[in-house]
């Protein structure tokens, strides 16, 4: 006979699950505010940039965000790709 499953215990994990993963997007979504320097700005001015941004329909400028967002990880994985060698993580150019 088979052994009936615990639902609850199932449950929980998700749930568990869930939880860091929101957890890991809270902490990454601040490591991109300090690796843009954003952190300049006060909060307001965070929080009204990405609300107009959020509210911006128009689709040329969001291609235009999209390229610039992709070309700054471009950048960011070469430097870190570049300075594996320097264990002061610093990238010699």
């Amino acid at each position: 006979m088979r052994k009936p499953r615990d639902f609850d215990a199932e449950l929980k994990v998700l749930n568990e699950r869930a939880k860091q993963l929101q957890a890991r997007k809270i902490h990454q979504f601040g490591e991109l505010v300090l690796a843009t320097g954003a952190d300049a700005l006060s909060s307001e001015e965070l929080i009204g940039l990405l609300l107009g941004g959020v509210e911006n329909k128009d689709a040329s400028a969001r291609e235009v965000w999209r390229k610039r967002g992709a070309a700054f990880f471009q950048r960011t994985r070469r430097a870190v790709s570049g300075s594996q060698g320097d264990p002061s993580g610093n990238a010699s150019n």
